[in-house]
């Protein structure tokens, strides 16, 4: 009983800096407010559950002992504000249904840890340390997560024996701790520590809350998804986050959270390490103040044109990979479909994705999974696994069930390559389809399955731009190919008309340059196997992949808008190409997206320019970009755009620059004439005419 009185005068100026710190910060006032909602409330509770906000800091220069207590021993902390609260709901009668302190649970709230090494737990370190019971700060991105269930937050029980003092009361109180199962809370072998008898619980005074459990991993694995050979091997293990009552749905799959919580050991059919997350705030990523000198030196030569910047830009994109001067309207397509990424926490959604037909799936898959790893949500899809989301039940053993993230979900805020179209099934196909078309995946969840009266539905938003590519010249395929009767249409029968239609962009890249298509392929593979670690090109020191790198994370987040020369122009061609390409049987052939895909490419152009505002040349380039495309669906119209419109000059000096500009500038003019004849308001021919 000394050691017990000792205690209590020992927490005593712990307890003082609590009241205090609740007194300045505003807690005080929000706890009475709250037992003021409990007192009004004519529900019965067995627990009264509070929130205290503690900013870790504020409380260490006003007590380092409080402080230390909650950073190192947030248990006994909670306890030392318990008594506080105890002592005020008496003193001023805030809750007059309170009987026992231990009906008091005090959940301390952290704004943030102090920035050091060990206050951090790393998921990819092991073994990771679960046994301190104090706070750590982890970072990581939601994969999976589970339905919303209930968890019994606090619990009456009462003794057996009638006799017994303990059958009346609220002697026996249980309150959920960090780790604890739901039968270490509520179970029916607990004992009366007075006369031995069988507890008993008082069902009415059962406090429930939510619970939702939700699976993290490191930013370093997405290294094990992108396809990189160069990456080194390492150990990874997700790790499980118990959300609960105010935190839960707060969590989406794919972003990237900062996590505040406890470490704990959770018995279920097997041990695992879980973390019981006390506040969680979503990842920013910090935005580079600027570009490479050499950029900024090119960008300054070629600011008399709107067009050679982001020419040169593709002409040097991937020297490694592929010839230098090669591929260059699809370089130019990734490079603008990578500026239109953006970080998780921007509500942009103007993806690009990109189908490319080639006949050289080697080359087009190198390039691809380079481009793709320039950004941070680079995602190359593992055969193995689902593109989309897919339910199972929870391990845990809660009832739940857990939706996995799929390589989509995961690729949120960039790029998900899902490799050759024609490898995935039929109702793959149909699902890819469904979400291009309305950037979202809806997932049914069969109440019968997992022991459920109703069936559920969730839908998830689809904010990655997807890349793939059709090999057209396998031995397989080259016997079921079509001749084509319109001019400039491919034969596009080994993919679904409809998916063809749902990507953006179809680029044809069935030779690598108009002139000697072979030739530069030859002797690159020479270069690079002579010297492989050699740059095989000057420009290749010039502009690294570090440069492009910061070039794209700079663009990305410029925030673009439209002049009004370029809104005219580009709601003009649409509404003409629209018309153009309507007939009275089968309708547009434009796809309800179509005025999207136009104002993204636009976006695209002025942003890879490191321009603020969208021009009437960023609008050319998007026009001729999309009507490359639509020609080699449905074959050539009125403005009738040759295959290479974008580089009709191999870019070798200056003088071919001009050359080029001056060929687009009578592009515009075309372009400008189109709208003239073919939008609104003017006559236009019948497809025979």
């Amino acid at each position: 009983m000394e050691i017990t009185n000792m205690e209590k005068m020992g927490k005593l100026p712990m307890k003082e800096a609590a009241l205090v710190y609740l007194d300045r910060s505003g807690g005080l006032q929000k706890f009475m407010d709250d037992c003021k909602y409990y007192n009004d409330s004519k529900q019965s509770y067995a627990v009264y559950r509070f929130s205290i906000l503690i900013n870790p800091c504020d409380v260490v220069e006003l007590d380092a002992e409080l402080g230390n207590h909650i950073l190192h021993h947030p248990l006994k902390a909670a306890q030392v504000f318990q008594s506080v609260c105890f002592v005020a709901v008496k003193t001023l009668s805030l809750i007059g249904k309170l009987q026992t302190e231990t009906q008091i649970n005090i959940v301390l709230k952290l704004t943030h840890l102090p920035s050091l090494p060990s206050y951090s737990l790393d998921l990819c370190e092991f073994p990771l340390n679960y046994a301190s019971q104090r706070f750590y700060m982890m970072q990581g991105i939601v994969i999976a997560m589970t339905t919303v269930t209930k968890y019994t937050q606090g619990a009456r029980f009462l003794c057996s024996d009638e006799v017994c003092p303990f059958s009346k009361g609220f002697q026996y109180i249980r309150v959920h701790v960090p780790g604890a199962t739901e039968s270490a809370t509520v179970r029916n072998d607990f004992l009366c520590r007075l006369c031995s008898s069988s507890l008993q619980e008082d069902r009415k005074f059962r406090v429930l809350g939510d619970k939702q459990i939700i699976e993290i991993i490191t930013t370093k694995v997405l290294h094990a998804f992108q396809g990189d050979p160069k990456n080194q091997p390492f150990r990874f293990q997700s790790l499980s986050v118990f959300l609960r009552d105010e935190l839960v749905n707060k969590m989406k799959i794919g972003n990237e959270y900062k996590i505040i919580g406890i470490p704990v050991c959770v018995k279920t059919s097997q041990t695992a390490l879980c973390v019981e997350a006390n506040s969680i705030t979503p990842y920013t990523a910090k935005v580079p103040s600027g570009i490479s000198d050499n950029f900024r030196c090119l960008l300054s030569l070629t600011s008399s044109s709107c067009w050679r910047f982001t020419a040169i830009l593709a002409n040097v994109f991937a020297s490694h990979i592929v010839p230098l001067g090669t591929y260059n309207l699809l370089k130019l397509c990734l490079l603008m479909s990578l500026v239109q990424t953006r970080d998780c926490s921007s509500e942009r959604e103007n993806c690009l994705d990109i189908l490319v037909i080639t006949s050289d799936t080697l080359l087009v898959d190198r390039l691809l999974n380079f481009s793709m790893n320039l950004v941070s949500r680079g995602i190359r899809h593992p055969v193995c696994t689902e593109v989309f989301p897919t339910v199972s039940r929870d391990k845990y053993g809660t009832g739940a069930v857990s939706i996995q993230a799929g390589s989509a979900l995961l690729a949120r805020g960039g790029v998900c390559f899902i490799g050759d179209l024609t490898s995935h099934k039929k109702d793959k196909l149909e699902q890819l389809q469904s979400a291009l078309e309305s950037r979202s995946v809806t997932v049914f969840i069969p109440g019968k399955k997992f022991g459920d009266d109703f069936d559920q539905q969730m839908t998830f938003p689809i904010q990655c731009s997807f890349w793939s590519f059709v090999d057209m010249d396998s031995s397989s395929r080259r016997n079921v190919q079509k001749a084509s009767t319109l001019i400039g249409q491919m034969d596009c029968s080994l993919i679904p008309a409809n998916l063809a239609e749902a990507f953006g962009l179809l680029v044809n890249c069935k030779e690598s340059s108009p002139c000697h298509p072979l030739l530069p392929t030859v002797q690159h593979t020479l270069k690079k196997a002579v010297d492989p670690k050699g740059p095989p090109y000057l420009a290749s020191k010039q502009f690294t992949t570090e440069d492009f790198e910061k070039l794209l994370a700079f663009a990305k987040n410029l925030n673009v808008e439209f002049s009004l020369e370029a809104e005219r122009m580009i709601h003009g061609y649409y509404l003409a190409s629209r018309r153009i390409r309507t007939d009275s049987i089968h309708g547009s052939k434009l796809s309800a997206n179509a005025l999207k895909y136009l104002v993204s490419l636009s976006e695209a152009h002025a942003r890879l320019n490191l321009r603020n505002k969208v021009l009437r040349e960023d609008v050319l380039i998007a026009a001729l970009l999309f009507e490359i495309s639509l020609t080699l669906k449905y074959g050539a119209t009125a403005f009738c755009v040759a295959p290479n419109a974008l580089f009709p000059f191999e870019l070798y000096d200056e003088d071919y620059l001009e050359q080029r500009d001056l060929y687009l500038t009578q592009c515009q003019q075309q372009l400008q004439h189109f709208i003239a004849t073919c939008g609104p308001g003017t006559a236009v021919l019948s497809s025979d005419e």
